[in-house]
């Protein structure tokens, strides 16, 4: 079963060379050509992964983040000629697995969707695309890599694709202290750049979600990196 790519941006132009990049790869592309059919799509169609514009008419790129982070964890890449670190950072502060920044070279633009597929499916990050996998327990959390879905005993915490890889990597090994470098890797798959600061907000954003009466699950160790408590 071929993958199904939703491309939501006002600009033709752009739909079309990555409808015609991504159907040669051999993806289904359905397009949205600004923020609230992108929304219909999200809610009545089945949508693998989602490319969205930032500044689309009527309901903006953020926006729609927002409103796919409350009942669905689909990989979304932003698209935006916005290139400043704020505009990454708020764009992965709300929810975003990656960014990509206009002008685009269309075939990184396929590399990046390639990717997010495979750490989210192939990975094990997506349910039924992905293997069995058993939870992970560490004191009242319990991880579920099937479903990539995080309890708090019954309270249900949504993650992101990559707060799954995070946390992932902090549960398998609880007490463990993890560099910047360590997190980013496991998180983003990618080479670190030192002047990254993409885990500072994604483990302020874990941070939040977690928050319970004052408990801190995930401790700054200064001058190394973080480590989850065992308890």
């Amino acid at each position: 079963m071929a993958y199904r790519i939703l491309v939501a941006d006002d600009e033709a132009e752009i739909r079309d060379v990555l409808r015609l990049y991504l159907e040669k790869e051999g993806y289904e592309v359905v397009e949205a050509v600004d923020g609230t059919e992108a929304l219909r799509l999200v809610k009545e169609e089945t949508i693998d992964l989602a490319l969205l514009d930032i500044m689309m008419p009527g309901i903006d790129g953020y926006r729609v983040l927002r409103n796919i982070r409350e009942e669905n964890n689909l990989p979304v890449i932003m698209i935006s000629a916005k290139s400043s670190d704020s505009d990454k950072i708020l764009g992965l502060d709300l929810g975003a697995d990656d960014y990509i920044t206009k002008p685009f070279v269309p075939l990184e633009a396929v590399a990046r969707v390639k990717s997010n597929l495979r750490r989210f499916f192939a990975l094990g990050t997506g349910g039924c695309r992905g293997e069995q996998s058993t939870s992970l327990q560490v004191g009242d959390l319990r991880l579920e890599p099937d479903s990539c879905l995080l309890y708090r005993g019954e309270e249900r915490i949504e993650l992101t694709s990559v707060e799954f890889r995070i946390m992932k990597l902090f549960m398998e090994n609880p007490g463990r202290v993890f560099t910047k470098q360590q997190i980013f890797e496991a998180g983003w798959e990618e080479a670190y750049m030192v002047s990254d600061n993409n885990v500072m907000v994604c483990i302020s954003k874990l941070r939040a979600k977690l928050a319970c009466d004052g408990m801190e699950y995930i401790r700054t160790i200064r001058g190394l990196g973080y480590r989850m408590e065992k308890e």
